[in-house]
């Protein structure tokens, strides 16, 4: 079913809306959910949020794009889930190693001031992704946001993992730049 039908659903209130959404882009987003949470309950947990999230949100939201809706929501409820799981403790997971990668590229909100300024930095982070290349956008996109390893990423290419890393270096040390220089 193509995504302006299932919106379509939606907005007729009828609960296949939610069985087609899940059909098509359940995988999708329960991938994503899993490199971050590294647990299935977990990530079904989220996957659930993110089902309840859409029902409630359309209408009145019609998202232009809604695989990409849907994977933005899946994230940020496995990363609010990530945080309150491991509050205490800092491991060696995929998550932690993408956030530490753009520390330097970004600096963390303390006040309401700072947060306004981190949405406007969450456009120009749109706007930055648009001027690299397709190869270096879409090593960025896989890393950042689906925060896929680096080991997929090269694979999924069928490049060396030293060129994704350069890659991503070079993306980040543009984004710096790019934001105004050193963030921290």
């Amino acid at each position: 079913m193509e995504d302006a039908q299932i919106i379509s659903l939606y907005f007729a209130r009828d609960e296949r809306a939610l069985t087609e959404t899940s059909q098509k882009y359940g995988g999708l987003c329960c991938s994503t959910g899993q490199r971050i949470l590294g647990n299935s309950q977990d990530t079904e947990e989220c996957w659930n949020d993110v089902l309840l999230k859409a029902w409630n949100r359309i209408p009145p939201e019609r998202p232009q794009y809604f695989a990409a809706y849907l994977v933005t929501m899946m994230r940020n409820a496995a990363l609010t889930l990530y945080e309150k799981l491991h509050a205490e403790k800092r491991g060696g997971t995929q998550t932690m190693l993408v956030l530490d990668e753009l520390e330097n590229c970004l600096s963390a909100p303390d006040d309401v001031e700072e947060t306004v300024s981190a949405a406007e930095t969450g456009e120009q982070i749109r706007q930055f992704v648009k001027t690299l290349s397709e190869d270096a956008r879409n090593i960025f996109i896989l890393r950042y946001v689906y925060m896929m390893p680096v080991k997929e990423i090269a694979e999924r290419f069928h490049i060396g993992q030293s060129k994704v890393k350069v890659s991503l270096h070079r993306s980040r040390a543009a984004l710096r730049d790019y934001l105004g220089g050193d963030r921290l």
